[in-house]
């Protein structure tokens, strides 16, 4: 279950991303989530994912 505030989504899936994934793809798998929502949710507060550091930036 991801979280519904995107703030908070940020927050869980950078942490997830640093600890436990080597991929968005891999967290995506995991979660059963497309990564085109995790994108949407997160680009409409300004953030987009950054494949060379593994997080949203």
């Amino acid at each position: 279950m991801l979280p519904e505030d995107p703030v908070i989504l940020l927050s869980f899936i950078n942490t997830k991303l640093r600890d436990q994934y080597s991929s968005i793809e891999e967290l995506c798998s995991d979660f059963n989530v497309k990564k085109a929502f995790i994108d949407e949710k997160l680009k409409n507060i300004g953030y987009e994912y950054v494949k060379d550091i593994n997080q949203y930036k």
